[in-house]
């Protein structure tokens, strides 16, 4: 039977590991978890999700987003975002917001990992972001933003008219709720 000493061989600093992953390497995981939490080694980030911290001069280094939301959801098909990234689109957004957005195929629902806030959301999702899809996405989460919600679709309309109007309404058609292509073809059909 593995000890924890011989446990320890397999972790390396600044990952992120699943209680299942460490199964493999121990008959006694829960019992060896539980050690290696006791002496550092490890932190506990969820239920059954641990991280084996980075050291830093300052401490310890907190796990990468993606490494931890990868380890959640035991897949790597999710886009992270954030609502500040609405404030770079010039339509009077400037809130700050803390929670990230994860959009992903498997989960929905607010979940506090590591300390930290993360909303999951099930929807379609490209696999790099753009302007488009931000457009398209700052519409589909208005009901989530501190914002006077007016004043932004009026900056989102007159920014969507300087945009490439195809490109757009393919993000539109690919990502959009019944909000955003309600909203899209009527700044269109306006400006027609």
């Amino acid at each position: 039977m593995a000890s924890v000493n011989e446990l320890k061989k397999y972790l390396h600093s600044g990952r992120v590991y699943r209680r299942a992953d460490l199964a493999r390497w121990s008959k006694s995981v829960d019992r060896h978890l539980q050690a290696l939490v006791r002496d550092g080694t490890v932190k506990k980030l969820s239920g059954g999700i641990y991280y084996c911290p980075e050291k830093s001069r300052f401490g310890d280094l907190p796990p990468h987003d993606a490494d931890l939301i990868r380890a959640f959801l035991k897949d790597d098909h999710f886009y992270m975002a954030s609502l500040n990234a609405y404030n770079s689109l010039g339509v009077g957004a400037t809130q700050l917001y803390n929670e990230t957005l994860v959009y992903n195929n498997k989960r929905d629902g607010r979940m506090r990992l590591n300390g930290r806030p993360y909303y999951f959301i099930k929807r379609r999702f490209p696999k790099k972001g753009s302007r488009e899809f931000l457009m398209v996405d700052l519409v589909n989460n208005l009901h989530l933003m501190a914002e006077d919600t007016e004043e932004v679709l009026k900056h989102a309309a007159r920014n969507a008219l300087e945009m490439d109007r195809d490109k757009l309404m393919h993000a539109v058609h690919e990502y959009g709720g019944a909000r955003a292509r309600k909203f899209y073809e009527g700044v269109f059909s306006h400006a027609s």
